[in-house]
Protein backbone atom coordinates (compact mmCIF):
# COMPACT_ATOMS: atom_id res chain seq x y z
CA UNK A 1 0.00 0.00 0.00
CA UNK A 2 1.67 3.01 -1.60
CA UNK A 3 0.66 6.30 -2.85
CA UNK A 4 2.04 7.62 -6.24
CA UNK A 5 1.14 10.86 -8.79
CA UNK A 6 2.63 11.87 -11.64
CA UNK A 7 1.99 15.55 -13.31
CA UNK A 8 2.97 17.00 -17.09
CA UNK A 9 1.84 19.89 -15.93
CA UNK A 10 1.97 23.85 -17.91
CA UNK A 11 3.29 25.36 -15.04
CA UNK A 12 5.81 24.09 -11.86
CA UNK A 13 4.65 20.91 -10.72
CA UNK A 14 6.10 20.80 -6.98
CA UNK A 15 3.77 22.00 -5.13
CA UNK A 16 0.99 20.32 -7.21
CA UNK A 17 3.08 16.84 -6.47
CA UNK A 18 3.26 18.30 -2.83
CA UNK A 19 -0.64 18.71 -1.98
CA UNK A 20 -1.21 15.64 -3.80
CA UNK A 21 0.95 13.61 -2.02
CA UNK A 22 -0.61 15.04 1.32
CA UNK A 23 -4.22 13.61 0.55
CA UNK A 24 -2.67 10.41 -0.15
CA UNK A 25 -0.57 10.43 3.35
CA UNK A 26 -3.05 7.63 4.21
CA UNK A 27 -1.32 5.17 1.90
CA UNK A 28 1.96 5.42 3.56
CA UNK A 29 3.33 7.22 6.61
CA UNK A 30 7.02 5.90 6.23
CA UNK A 31 8.62 7.62 3.49
CA UNK A 32 8.05 10.29 0.93
CA UNK A 33 9.54 11.73 -2.18
CA UNK A 34 9.33 13.49 -5.04
CA UNK A 35 11.57 13.94 -8.54
CA UNK A 36 10.89 17.19 -11.06
CA UNK A 37 12.34 17.81 -14.32
CA UNK A 38 12.63 20.89 -16.75
CA UNK A 39 13.43 18.65 -19.42
CA UNK A 40 16.98 18.77 -19.05
CA UNK A 41 18.02 17.69 -15.91
CA UNK A 42 16.10 15.95 -12.81
CA UNK A 43 15.65 16.99 -8.93
CA UNK A 44 15.24 15.18 -6.36
CA UNK A 45 14.30 14.91 -2.68
CA UNK A 46 13.07 11.88 -0.41
CA UNK A 47 13.55 10.71 2.83
CA UNK A 48 11.73 8.71 5.75
CA UNK A 49 9.04 10.76 7.12
CA UNK A 50 5.81 12.35 6.52
CA UNK A 51 5.55 14.58 3.71
CA UNK A 52 5.20 17.83 5.83
CA UNK A 53 8.27 16.42 7.34
CA UNK A 54 10.75 15.70 4.12
CA UNK A 55 10.14 18.79 2.41
CA UNK A 56 10.59 22.10 3.54
CA UNK A 57 11.23 25.09 1.78
CA UNK A 58 14.48 25.26 0.97
CA UNK A 59 13.70 21.44 -0.90
CA UNK A 60 10.36 23.07 -2.94
CA UNK A 61 12.79 25.68 -4.00
CA UNK A 62 15.23 23.26 -5.82
CA UNK A 63 12.58 21.16 -7.08
CA UNK A 64 12.17 22.72 -10.46
CA UNK A 65 10.44 21.82 -13.59
CA UNK A 66 7.20 20.95 -15.40
CA UNK A 67 6.62 17.24 -14.82
CA UNK A 68 7.31 15.13 -12.31
CA UNK A 69 6.78 12.41 -10.05
CA UNK A 70 5.80 11.67 -6.08
CA UNK A 71 5.55 9.25 -3.48
CA UNK A 72 4.63 7.53 0.22
CA UNK A 73 5.27 4.63 1.04
CA UNK A 74 4.79 2.66 4.58
CA UNK A 75 7.20 0.10 5.31
CA UNK A 76 6.66 -3.45 3.54
CA UNK A 77 8.89 -6.51 4.03
CA UNK A 78 12.44 -5.37 3.34
CA UNK A 79 11.49 -2.00 2.78
CA UNK A 80 12.68 -0.08 6.25
CA UNK A 81 15.29 1.95 5.30
CA UNK A 82 15.23 5.56 3.64
CA UNK A 83 17.75 3.63 0.85
CA UNK A 84 14.11 2.14 -0.46
CA UNK A 85 12.21 5.55 -0.47
CA UNK A 86 10.87 6.12 -3.69
CA UNK A 87 11.19 7.84 -6.34
CA UNK A 88 13.83 5.32 -8.08
CA UNK A 89 16.21 7.11 -11.12
CA UNK A 90 18.96 4.93 -13.60
CA UNK A 91 21.07 7.45 -15.88
CA UNK A 92 20.57 4.93 -19.01
CA UNK A 93 18.62 5.57 -21.03
CA UNK A 94 17.91 8.89 -21.14
CA UNK A 95 17.50 9.01 -17.23
CA UNK A 96 14.43 8.49 -15.70
CA UNK A 97 12.97 7.88 -12.36
CA UNK A 98 10.22 5.53 -10.88
CA UNK A 99 7.45 5.09 -8.56
CA UNK A 100 5.69 1.97 -7.91
CA UNK A 101 2.47 0.86 -5.86
CA UNK A 102 1.89 -2.81 -5.40
CA UNK A 103 4.34 -6.19 -5.17
CA UNK A 104 5.98 -8.18 -7.14
CA UNK A 105 6.27 -11.73 -6.91
CA UNK A 106 8.87 -12.74 -9.09
CA UNK A 107 11.10 -10.63 -7.51
CA UNK A 108 13.90 -12.30 -6.34
CA UNK A 109 14.13 -14.28 -10.13
CA UNK A 110 14.15 -10.70 -11.58
CA UNK A 111 17.16 -9.65 -9.73
CA UNK A 112 19.11 -12.82 -10.92
CA UNK A 113 18.07 -12.24 -14.20
CA UNK A 114 18.98 -8.55 -14.86
CA UNK A 115 22.70 -9.48 -12.85
CA UNK A 116 23.75 -12.24 -14.53
CA UNK A 117 22.17 -11.93 -18.13
CA UNK A 118 21.29 -7.83 -18.41
CA UNK A 119 24.26 -6.54 -16.65
CA UNK A 120 22.46 -4.25 -14.16
CA UNK A 121 23.11 -3.66 -10.60
CA UNK A 122 20.14 -3.21 -8.20
CA UNK A 123 21.47 -1.45 -5.28
CA UNK A 124 18.53 -2.34 -2.78
CA UNK A 125 16.11 -5.05 -1.86
CA UNK A 126 13.40 -3.14 -3.33
CA UNK A 127 11.44 -4.73 -5.70
CA UNK A 128 10.79 -1.07 -7.21
CA UNK A 129 14.26 -0.74 -8.08
CA UNK A 130 13.99 -4.09 -9.81
CA UNK A 131 10.70 -2.45 -11.99
CA UNK A 132 13.04 0.62 -13.18
CA UNK A 133 15.70 -1.67 -13.87
CA UNK A 134 13.67 -4.43 -16.40
CA UNK A 135 12.11 -0.86 -17.87
CA UNK A 136 15.16 0.61 -18.61
CA UNK A 137 17.01 -2.64 -20.24
CA UNK A 138 13.96 -3.36 -22.33
CA UNK A 139 13.61 0.05 -23.89
CA UNK A 140 17.07 0.37 -24.29
CA UNK A 141 17.09 -3.25 -25.96
CA UNK A 142 13.90 -2.02 -28.01
CA UNK A 143 16.09 1.20 -28.97
CA UNK A 144 19.30 -0.47 -30.43
CA UNK A 145 20.99 2.61 -31.12
CA UNK A 146 19.23 3.62 -34.29
CA UNK A 147 17.39 6.83 -32.80
CA UNK A 148 18.32 9.47 -29.92
CA UNK A 149 14.89 9.85 -28.12
CA UNK A 150 11.87 7.08 -28.47
CA UNK A 151 8.82 7.44 -29.61
CA UNK A 152 5.47 6.33 -28.34
CA UNK A 153 5.58 2.58 -30.17
CA UNK A 154 8.97 1.89 -28.34
CA UNK A 155 8.05 2.88 -25.27
CA UNK A 156 5.15 0.61 -25.43
CA UNK A 157 7.23 -1.88 -26.94
CA UNK A 158 8.95 -1.86 -23.69
CA UNK A 159 5.78 -2.19 -21.24
CA UNK A 160 4.62 -5.25 -23.45
CA UNK A 161 8.29 -6.63 -22.48
CA UNK A 162 8.09 -5.47 -18.82
CA UNK A 163 4.61 -7.15 -18.63
CA UNK A 164 6.15 -10.19 -19.86
CA UNK A 165 8.81 -10.63 -17.22
CA UNK A 166 7.21 -8.81 -14.04
CA UNK A 167 4.57 -11.01 -12.37
CA UNK A 168 2.57 -9.69 -9.38
CA UNK A 169 0.64 -6.05 -8.80
CA UNK A 170 2.37 -2.73 -9.82
CA UNK A 171 0.77 0.66 -10.73
CA UNK A 172 4.08 2.83 -11.75
CA UNK A 173 4.30 6.61 -12.96
CA UNK A 174 8.05 6.92 -14.98
CA UNK A 175 9.41 10.07 -15.89
CA UNK A 176 11.70 10.36 -18.90
CA UNK A 177 14.12 12.78 -18.80
CA UNK A 178 13.33 14.81 -22.44
CA UNK A 179 10.44 12.26 -22.75
CA UNK A 180 7.50 12.82 -20.71
CA UNK A 181 5.58 10.79 -18.10
CA UNK A 182 4.30 7.29 -18.19
CA UNK A 183 1.88 5.36 -16.37
CA UNK A 184 1.74 1.61 -16.64
CA UNK A 185 -1.03 -0.59 -14.55
CA UNK A 186 -0.34 -4.45 -14.20
CA UNK A 187 -2.44 -6.94 -16.46
CA UNK A 188 -4.92 -7.59 -13.59
CA UNK A 189 -5.47 -3.83 -12.33
CA UNK A 190 -4.72 -5.16 -9.15
CA UNK A 191 -3.52 -1.60 -7.28
CA UNK A 192 -6.00 1.20 -8.46
CA UNK A 193 -4.35 3.93 -10.96
CA UNK A 194 -6.55 7.20 -12.90
CA UNK A 195 -5.88 10.21 -14.53
CA UNK A 196 -7.33 13.29 -15.13
CA UNK A 197 -6.53 16.73 -16.68
CA UNK A 198 -7.15 20.09 -15.96
CA UNK A 199 -6.60 23.58 -17.91
CA UNK A 200 -4.73 26.52 -17.11
CA UNK A 201 -4.08 29.80 -18.40
CA UNK A 202 -0.61 28.19 -19.44
CA UNK A 203 -2.15 25.50 -21.14
CA UNK A 204 -3.23 21.76 -20.04
CA UNK A 205 -1.80 19.32 -17.47
CA UNK A 206 -2.38 16.19 -17.00
CA UNK A 207 -1.92 14.33 -13.31
CA UNK A 208 -1.72 10.34 -12.37
CA UNK A 209 -2.74 9.24 -9.22
CA UNK A 210 -3.71 6.63 -7.13
CA UNK A 211 -6.88 7.61 -6.27
CA UNK A 212 -9.37 10.16 -7.69
CA UNK A 213 -9.58 12.54 -4.47
CA UNK A 214 -5.59 13.49 -5.00
CA UNK A 215 -7.42 15.11 -8.52
CA UNK A 216 -10.45 16.47 -7.06
CA UNK A 217 -8.94 18.29 -4.15
CA UNK A 218 -6.40 20.21 -6.94
CA UNK A 219 -9.80 20.55 -9.59
CA UNK A 220 -8.58 18.20 -12.14
CA UNK A 221 -11.70 16.69 -14.24
CA UNK A 222 -11.36 12.78 -13.46
CA UNK A 223 -10.86 11.18 -17.24
CA UNK A 224 -10.44 7.55 -16.23
CA UNK A 225 -8.81 4.59 -14.69
CA UNK A 226 -6.02 3.15 -16.43
CA UNK A 227 -7.39 0.02 -18.13
CA UNK A 228 -5.11 -3.22 -16.77
CA UNK A 229 -1.97 -3.63 -18.90
CA UNK A 230 -2.44 -0.47 -20.21
CA UNK A 231 0.34 2.27 -20.31
CA UNK A 232 -0.66 6.18 -21.36
CA UNK A 233 2.13 8.13 -22.39
CA UNK A 234 2.22 12.09 -21.81
CA UNK A 235 4.84 13.24 -24.53
CA UNK A 236 7.14 16.91 -24.51
CA UNK A 237 4.36 18.69 -26.39
CA UNK A 238 1.28 17.53 -23.99
CA UNK A 239 0.21 15.05 -26.34
CA UNK A 240 -1.55 11.72 -24.83
CA UNK A 241 -1.83 8.47 -26.21
CA UNK A 242 -2.52 4.94 -24.72
CA UNK A 243 -1.86 1.25 -25.80
CA UNK A 244 -3.09 -1.83 -23.94
CA UNK A 245 0.29 -3.68 -24.19
CA UNK A 246 -0.81 -7.11 -22.32
CA UNK A 247 -2.75 -9.86 -23.51
CA UNK A 248 -6.10 -9.54 -22.34
CA UNK A 249 -6.22 -11.25 -18.48
CA UNK A 250 -8.92 -11.26 -15.68
CA UNK A 251 -9.36 -7.89 -14.52
CA UNK A 252 -9.57 -8.35 -10.40
CA UNK A 253 -8.85 -5.30 -8.21
CA UNK A 254 -7.86 -5.62 -4.71
CA UNK A 255 -11.08 -5.69 -2.71
CA UNK A 256 -8.94 -4.23 0.55
CA UNK A 257 -8.91 -0.91 -1.22
CA UNK A 258 -12.56 -0.21 -0.21
CA UNK A 259 -12.55 -2.37 3.44
CA UNK A 260 -9.61 -0.17 4.73
CA UNK A 261 -7.53 1.34 2.19
CA UNK A 262 -8.90 4.29 0.02
CA UNK A 263 -10.19 7.17 1.29
CA UNK A 264 -13.96 7.55 1.28
CA UNK A 265 -14.24 10.07 -1.14
CA UNK A 266 -12.37 8.39 -3.88
CA UNK A 267 -13.76 6.62 -7.04
CA UNK A 268 -11.61 3.39 -7.56
CA UNK A 269 -12.55 1.55 -10.56
CA UNK A 270 -16.00 3.85 -11.02
CA UNK A 271 -17.16 2.79 -7.71
CA UNK A 272 -17.98 4.99 -4.95
CA UNK A 273 -15.77 4.03 -1.87
CA UNK A 274 -18.38 5.65 0.75
CA UNK A 275 -21.54 3.93 -0.54
CA UNK A 276 -19.80 0.67 -1.20
CA UNK A 277 -18.93 1.09 2.73
CA UNK A 278 -22.48 2.16 3.32
CA UNK A 279 -24.09 -1.47 1.97
CA UNK A 280 -20.62 -2.96 4.00
CA UNK A 281 -23.10 -1.93 6.96
CA UNK A 282 -26.09 -2.72 5.58
CA UNK A 283 -25.19 -6.39 5.09
CA UNK A 284 -23.56 -6.85 7.98
CA UNK A 285 -26.79 -6.00 10.03
CA UNK A 286 -28.86 -8.47 8.20
CA UNK A 287 -26.00 -11.14 9.08
CA UNK A 288 -26.45 -9.79 12.39
CA UNK A 289 -30.04 -10.31 11.99
CA UNK A 290 -29.97 -13.92 10.50
CA UNK A 291 -27.46 -15.51 12.97
CA UNK A 292 -28.91 -13.53 16.03
CA UNK A 293 -32.46 -12.34 15.74
CA UNK A 294 -32.90 -11.63 19.43
CA UNK A 295 -29.99 -9.86 19.90
CA UNK A 296 -29.25 -7.45 22.57
CA UNK A 297 -27.12 -4.59 21.62
CA UNK A 298 -27.84 -1.46 23.20
CA UNK A 299 -25.53 0.72 21.12
CA UNK A 300 -23.30 0.84 18.07
CA UNK A 301 -19.83 2.87 18.57
CA UNK A 302 -17.42 2.77 15.33
CA UNK A 303 -13.73 1.97 15.72
CA UNK A 304 -12.14 5.20 13.90
CA UNK A 305 -12.08 5.75 11.56
CA UNK A 306 -12.65 3.90 8.55
CA UNK A 307 -15.73 2.06 10.07
CA UNK A 308 -17.90 4.79 10.66
CA UNK A 309 -19.18 4.71 7.65
CA UNK A 310 -20.26 0.86 7.66
CA UNK A 311 -21.23 1.69 11.50
CA UNK A 312 -23.68 4.17 10.80
CA UNK A 313 -25.44 2.24 8.48
CA UNK A 314 -25.57 -0.61 10.61
CA UNK A 315 -27.52 1.07 13.33
CA UNK A 316 -29.23 2.77 11.02
CA UNK A 317 -30.74 -0.78 9.36
CA UNK A 318 -31.28 -2.24 12.98
CA UNK A 319 -33.18 0.37 14.17
CA UNK A 320 -30.13 1.15 17.15
CA UNK A 321 -28.54 4.07 18.53
CA UNK A 322 -25.33 5.17 16.88
CA UNK A 323 -23.02 6.70 19.18
CA UNK A 324 -19.07 8.27 18.83
CA UNK A 325 -17.27 6.48 21.97
CA UNK A 326 -13.73 6.85 21.53
CA UNK A 327 -11.79 9.99 21.08
CA UNK A 328 -8.79 9.48 18.37
CA UNK A 329 -4.89 11.02 18.55
CA UNK A 330 -4.69 12.12 14.69
CA UNK A 331 -0.68 12.12 15.00
CA UNK A 332 -0.46 8.20 15.51
CA UNK A 333 0.26 6.10 12.52
CA UNK A 334 -2.10 3.16 11.76
CA UNK A 335 -1.32 0.50 14.06
CA UNK A 336 -1.34 -3.00 11.96
CA UNK A 337 2.06 -2.16 9.97
CA UNK A 338 4.03 -1.23 12.83
CA UNK A 339 6.68 -3.53 13.92
CA UNK A 340 6.19 -5.57 17.17
CA UNK A 341 3.74 -6.12 18.93
CA UNK A 342 4.94 -4.32 21.74
CA UNK A 343 4.65 -0.90 19.84
CA UNK A 344 1.78 -1.62 18.67
CA UNK A 345 -0.21 -2.26 21.83
CA UNK A 346 1.67 1.10 23.35
CA UNK A 347 0.19 2.84 20.22
CA UNK A 348 -3.28 1.88 20.50
CA UNK A 349 -3.26 3.18 23.79
CA UNK A 350 -1.81 6.45 22.53
CA UNK A 351 -4.30 6.46 19.67
CA UNK A 352 -7.67 5.88 21.02
CA UNK A 353 -9.04 6.77 24.29
CA UNK A 354 -13.14 5.96 25.37
CA UNK A 355 -15.72 7.99 26.55
CA UNK A 356 -16.96 6.68 29.44
CA UNK A 357 -20.48 7.72 29.48
CA UNK A 358 -21.29 5.80 26.40
CA UNK A 359 -20.47 2.60 27.96
CA UNK A 360 -20.91 2.57 30.94
CA UNK A 361 -23.82 -0.13 31.92
CA UNK A 362 -24.30 -0.75 28.17
CA UNK A 363 -24.19 -3.87 25.99
CA UNK A 364 -21.74 -2.34 23.29
CA UNK A 365 -21.33 -3.60 19.92
CA UNK A 366 -17.90 -2.12 18.38
CA UNK A 367 -17.85 -2.43 14.61
CA UNK A 368 -14.35 -2.25 13.05
CA UNK A 369 -13.34 -2.53 9.25
CA UNK A 370 -11.51 -5.34 9.49
CA UNK A 371 -9.19 -7.64 11.89
CA UNK A 372 -5.74 -8.30 11.22
CA UNK A 373 -3.50 -9.40 13.85
CA UNK A 374 -6.10 -9.04 16.77
CA UNK A 375 -3.84 -6.27 18.63
CA UNK A 376 -5.82 -3.63 17.97
CA UNK A 377 -8.87 -5.33 18.61
CA UNK A 378 -7.96 -7.24 21.78
CA UNK A 379 -6.97 -3.26 23.50
CA UNK A 380 -10.52 -1.90 22.23
CA UNK A 381 -12.19 -4.11 23.65
CA UNK A 382 -10.81 -3.66 26.76
CA UNK A 383 -10.93 -0.51 26.59
CA UNK A 384 -14.50 -0.53 26.39
CA UNK A 385 -14.82 -2.61 29.55
CA UNK A 386 -12.63 -0.20 31.17
CA UNK A 387 -15.42 2.23 30.50
CA UNK A 388 -17.97 0.36 32.12
CA UNK A 389 -19.57 -1.82 29.39
CA UNK A 390 -21.59 -4.49 30.39
CA UNK A 391 -20.80 -6.62 27.12
CA UNK A 392 -18.91 -6.33 24.55
CA UNK A 393 -18.76 -7.62 21.02
CA UNK A 394 -17.63 -6.65 17.82
CA UNK A 395 -18.45 -6.72 14.29
CA UNK A 396 -16.43 -6.76 11.32
CA UNK A 397 -16.86 -5.09 8.17
CA UNK A 398 -14.77 -7.79 6.40
CA UNK A 399 -14.43 -11.72 6.52
CA UNK A 400 -11.59 -13.16 8.17
CA UNK A 401 -8.13 -12.44 7.21
CA UNK A 402 -6.60 -15.91 7.61
CA UNK A 403 -3.67 -15.54 4.37
CA UNK A 404 -1.12 -12.82 3.86
CA UNK A 405 -1.55 -10.31 0.84
CA UNK A 406 1.35 -10.68 -1.13
CA UNK A 407 0.34 -7.84 -3.84
CA UNK A 408 1.54 -4.67 -1.57
CA UNK A 409 -0.39 -4.99 1.32
CA UNK A 410 2.20 -6.05 4.10
CA UNK A 411 0.00 -7.79 5.84
CA UNK A 412 1.84 -10.10 8.62
CA UNK A 413 2.98 -13.64 8.50
CA UNK A 414 0.53 -16.36 8.30
CA UNK A 415 1.00 -17.36 12.14
CA UNK A 416 0.80 -13.95 13.46
CA UNK A 417 -3.39 -13.19 11.92
CA UNK A 418 -5.44 -13.52 14.57
CA UNK A 419 -7.70 -15.53 12.67
CA UNK A 420 -5.16 -18.64 11.27
CA UNK A 421 -6.08 -21.91 12.33
CA UNK A 422 -9.00 -20.48 14.59
CA UNK A 423 -12.85 -20.92 14.54
CA UNK A 424 -14.98 -17.22 15.52
CA UNK A 425 -15.38 -18.67 18.99
CA UNK A 426 -11.94 -19.15 19.52
CA UNK A 427 -10.82 -16.17 17.53
CA UNK A 428 -13.61 -14.40 20.26
CA UNK A 429 -12.04 -15.45 23.13
CA UNK A 430 -8.73 -14.46 21.96
CA UNK A 431 -9.42 -10.97 21.34
CA UNK A 432 -12.03 -10.92 24.64
CA UNK A 433 -15.21 -10.33 22.90
CA UNK A 434 -18.37 -11.91 24.31
CA UNK A 435 -19.63 -12.49 20.71
CA UNK A 436 -18.15 -11.93 17.60
CA UNK A 437 -19.67 -11.34 13.84
CA UNK A 438 -17.54 -11.57 10.57
CA UNK A 439 -18.91 -10.17 6.90
CA UNK A 440 -19.32 -13.07 4.49
CA UNK A 441 -17.36 -12.99 1.61
CA UNK A 442 -19.92 -12.86 -1.29
CA UNK A 443 -21.67 -10.09 0.70
CA UNK A 444 -18.79 -8.08 0.64
CA UNK A 445 -17.77 -8.69 -2.76
CA UNK A 446 -21.35 -8.24 -3.72
CA UNK A 447 -21.32 -4.87 -1.23
CA UNK A 448 -18.51 -3.51 -4.13
CA UNK A 449 -19.14 -5.19 -7.32
CA UNK A 450 -23.20 -4.15 -7.49
CA UNK A 451 -22.05 -0.41 -8.45
CA UNK A 452 -20.19 -1.82 -11.64
CA UNK A 453 -21.34 -3.00 -15.10
CA UNK A 454 -17.84 -4.66 -15.74
CA UNK A 455 -16.16 -5.81 -12.84
CA UNK A 456 -17.78 -9.05 -10.89
CA UNK A 457 -14.16 -10.32 -9.66
CA UNK A 458 -11.56 -9.16 -6.90
CA UNK A 459 -8.24 -10.41 -5.71
CA UNK A 460 -9.58 -11.47 -2.33
CA UNK A 461 -6.45 -13.31 -1.33
CA UNK A 462 -6.13 -12.27 2.48
CA UNK A 463 -9.67 -13.79 2.88
CA UNK A 464 -10.03 -17.05 0.64
CA UNK A 465 -6.34 -17.41 -0.26
CA UNK A 466 -6.78 -17.45 -3.99
CA UNK A 467 -3.90 -15.74 -5.54
CA UNK A 468 -5.29 -14.44 -9.00
CA UNK A 469 -1.80 -14.17 -10.52
CA UNK A 470 -1.98 -17.91 -9.79
CA UNK A 471 1.82 -18.25 -9.41
CA UNK A 472 1.72 -17.75 -5.56
CA UNK A 473 3.28 -21.28 -4.38
CA UNK A 474 3.48 -22.99 -0.53
CA UNK A 475 7.77 -22.35 -0.77
CA UNK A 476 6.39 -18.27 -1.84
CA UNK A 477 4.35 -18.20 1.28
CA UNK A 478 6.74 -19.68 3.50
CA UNK A 479 9.47 -16.90 1.99
CA UNK A 480 6.20 -14.54 2.82
CA UNK A 481 6.13 -15.46 6.37
CA UNK A 482 9.92 -15.51 7.50
CA UNK A 483 9.99 -11.88 5.65
CA UNK A 484 7.15 -10.26 7.53
CA UNK A 485 7.39 -11.84 10.81
CA UNK A 486 8.03 -9.10 13.46
CA UNK A 487 11.47 -11.12 14.01
CA UNK A 488 12.46 -10.32 11.18
CA UNK A 489 10.94 -6.46 11.12
CA UNK A 490 12.79 -5.50 14.00
CA UNK A 491 16.48 -7.35 12.90
CA UNK A 492 16.15 -5.10 9.78
CA UNK A 493 15.17 -2.14 11.56
CA UNK A 494 18.12 -2.83 13.97
CA UNK A 495 20.15 -3.60 10.87
CA UNK A 496 19.68 -0.18 9.58
CA UNK A 497 20.34 1.39 12.48
CA UNK A 498 23.56 0.26 12.91
CA UNK A 499 24.78 1.10 9.75
CA UNK A 500 23.38 4.55 10.10
CA UNK A 501 25.69 4.81 13.31
CA UNK A 502 28.85 3.60 11.32
CA UNK A 503 28.16 6.04 8.11
CA UNK A 504 27.02 9.15 9.91
CA UNK A 505 23.73 8.60 7.40
CA UNK A 506 21.08 8.97 9.94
Amino acid sequence: MCGIIGIFGSEPVNQAIYDGLTVLQHRGQDAAGMMTSDGSRVFLRKDNGLVRDVFHTRHMLQLEGFMGIGHVRYPTAGSDSRAEAQPFYVNAPFGMALCHNGNLTNARQLRQELFETDLRHINTTSDSEILLNVFAYELQKVLDGRRLKPVAVDLYTAVRALHRRCQGAYALVLMIVGVGIIAIRDPHGIRPLVYGKRAGKNGVSYMFASESVALNVQEYELIRDVAPGEAILVDMNGKVSASVCADSKLHAPCIFEYVYLARPDSVVEGIAVHRTRLRMGEMLAQRLLKVWPDHDVDVIIPVPDTSRTAALQMAYALGLTYREGFIKNRYIGRTFIMPGQAARRKSVRQKLNAISQEFYGKNVLLVDDSIVRGTTSTQIIQLAREAGARKVYLASAAPAVRFPNVYGIDMPSTRELVAHNRTIDEIAAVIGADWLLYQKLEDLERAVSCESAVINQFDSSCFNGHYVTGNISSDYLQQVDLERSDEAMLQRRSNNLDLAEVTGYQ
